[in-house]
């Protein structure tokens, strides 16, 4: 009995010294996980100072700081329609992320195979931050509603319209109305919205879908004339515009949207952490009320809503990029 009873306290101390050296080797992880980051973070943006996924990304650069206790320093990475800073992202460490806009995390290898890097398979969703529709716009000397859609229809390819690059999402919205129109206008690529703007006011163009954060400025202004939005219905981003739906155009709903996206070396734990931080700033009523005045609804997502968003758009504009033969190769 006292050999035996020897042998089972054995068991029992090696039992728990295994459990003892198990715990104090998951601890260091585990400390390790919560202290991130323990650096400065470095936030990607592909866009000029200026643009709209800069000044969301500035806007969140702040209280993130705060929340996360590091430095953060925004960088501007600006060429090939945001996809040198993805291809940068998508390459980069654990301590690097991005604001986006939907086509850098979606179709940019699907517009073009030369893009190095896959966005479907180089980065993570973390967060959506906004979302909104594009707003259809004309001189300021434009018919309004339908007499404006039935002059452009007479125009045929006469009438040229503008997007700042072949892919963004005001080029593939444009023509998906004019698959869905009689529309026929000849598309123009730009650098910028800004510039697509300025080309509308010289007379260098008749039409263009723009982000509401510019459309509506210059619309209240007596710049430009507001014709519709791009979503299923009336968005109160642009307060007493109709939809295209309601001037005629069946089937139409497009919005445009940004979101945080961090490359694939960046640990899940990370991931999550750093998208409950986005998703609770985005929420506060402090960032909404900045978002709303950039022309943003607030959504502040998990990354697993973001996913979800991101096949959707990969199926609908996949739709229109193949049946309109689009390649910005």
């Amino acid at each position: 009995m006292h050999a035996r009873t020897l042998k089972n306290l054995s068991r029992r101390n090696l039992v728990a010294a295994g459990a003892a050296l198990m715990a104090a080797t998951l601890a260091p992880a585990a400390m390790a996980a919560d202290n991130w980051p323990d650096k400065p973070l470095h936030l990607i943006v592909g866009f000029p100072a200026g643009s709209s996924p800069d000044l969301t990304a500035r806007a969140l650069a702040e209280p993130l700081e705060k929340k996360l206790g590091q430095t953060i320093i925004v960088e501007n990475r600006v060429g090939a329609g945001g996809n040198i800073a993805g291809e940068y992202v998508a390459k980069a460490d654990g301590y690097t992320f991005s604001v986006m806009i939907n086509g850098n995390m979606t179709i940019a290898k699907m517009l073009n195979p030369a893009v190095r890097y896959d966005p479907i398979k180089d980065l993570q969703p973390v967060s959506l931050i906004g979302v909104a529709p594009l707003v259809l716009v004309a001189p300021a000397s434009a018919p309004q509603g339908k007499a404006f859609m039935e002059a452009a229809a007479q125009a045929g390819d006469k009438w040229s319209y503008g997007s700042p690059g072949v892919g963004t999402v005001g080029h593939l919205g444009m023509e998906l109305l004019k698959s869905r129109s009689a529309i026929k206008a000849v598309h123009v690529p730009y650098t910028g919205y800004p510039q697509v703007f300025n080309a509308i006011q010289g007379g260098d163009l008749k039409l263009s879908m723009l982000p509401p954060a510019l459309a509506m400025a210059q619309i209240q202004a007596g710049k430009l004339h507001g014709i519709a939005v791009t979503s299923a219905a009336r968005s109160p981003l642009a307060p007493g515009l109709p939809s295209l739906k309601d001037l005629g155009v069946n089937n139409f709903d497009l919005e445009i949207w940004n979101a945080v996206a961090a490359p694939k070396s960046m640990p899940k734990a990370h991931v999550e952490k750093l998208a409950a931080a986005v998703s609770e700033i985005v929420r506060t009523p402090e960032m909404r009320q900045k978002l709303s005045m950039q022309g943003w609804q607030a959504v502040g997502s998990s990354p697993e809503g973001l996913q979800n968003r991101i096949q959707q758009d990969v199926k609908a504009l996949g739709a229109i990029i193949r049946d309109q033969h689009i390649t910005s190769q």
